[in-house]
């Protein structure tokens, strides 16, 4: 089912107010959702939704969230949602709950821009692609708005924000840097969309040297081995299908569990 596409951002009203407000507002909707998926299996679309004003600032992670008392645009808190809908519906597989919510409302501005910047569950290949394509499609009306993402800096553009949780993608999937923040989201959204097992360990091979820049991989024993490209690719050659799937799309984050693991089956032998 598809929300339709306003000509202007819109978001929920229940994701604005103080902390406290949306935090209560978030936690009905979130009954409300599992009540009616509880019946039919379907969400229901928000009572209410407001416009955003050219400019003003949404506040999409916690850590940029310091003035609770004051009334803000809080996206990160859709997170408050899924929480009722999974205490609502405690009987129901978490993760199909979560894959049924993300589908539904990735066809909104709101369920797109939060999804992609979100990233929660693996973010394989196929499901980032899927997301990238969904923030593009409302790239017009999210460009209107200003975010707050994971510092207290000024708020930022939607390019700026794209590249502070997404650079990732670009830099494993689409490395030429001399096109633009939107353009290098298409052509990764469309590569990963038709990756094959052996485009993804090219683009993990690419962002193999960031994940081993990140302060969580000081502590591995077998850095030099792990570290090796040649050591890399025979181990991803002999993944699980399904872990394989797990870090096909070459997430820092799932890069650093992964050379974890590696690490850590090394000591044990």
């Amino acid at each position: 089912m598809t929300l339709g596409q306003p000509s202007s951002l819109q978001l929920p009203s229940f994701l604005y107010g103080t902390y406290s407000a949306v935090q209560q507002k978030t936690r009905e909707e979130g009954l409300r959702c599992g009540e009616q998926y509880r019946k039919d299996s379907s969400f229901p679309a928000p009572r209410h939704m407001q416009e955003v004003h050219p400019g003003e600032v949404v506040v999409t992670h916690g850590v940029a969230d310091f003035q609770h008392e004051h009334p803000a645009w809080r996206l990160y808190m859709v997170s408050d949602v899924m929480s009722a809908l999974w205490e609502a519906l405690e009987e129901q597989n978490s993760i199909t709950l979560r894959d049924a919510y993300e589908e539904f409302f990735r066809e909104t501005a709101w369920g797109a821009l939060y999804f992609t910047i979100e990233q929660m569950g693996p973010v394989s290949a196929e499901r980032t692609a899927s997301r990238l394509q969904a923030v593009l499609r409302f790239w017009a009306p999210l460009q209107s708005a200003r975010y707050l993402f994971k510092t207290l800096a000024a708020a930022l553009t939607l390019e700026e924000l794209m590249v502070a949780s997404c650079g990732w993608a670009m830099d494993a999937w689409c490395p030429e840097g001399n096109a633009s923040v939107r353009e290098r989201l298409e052509m990764a959204a469309e590569r990963m969309a038709r990756a094959t097992r052996e485009d993804s360990i090219k683009a993990i091979l690419r962002q193999m040297p960031r994940a081993l820049t990140s302060t969580s991989t000081r502590g591995l024993k077998r850095r030099a081995v792990v570290a090796d490209p040649s050591f890399q690719r025979e181990h991803l050659a002999t993944l699980d299908p399904r872990v394989f799937e797990r870090v096909s799309g070459a997430r820092t984050g799932d890069l650093i569990w992964l050379l974890h693991n590696w690490d850590y089956e090394l000591e044990m032998q």
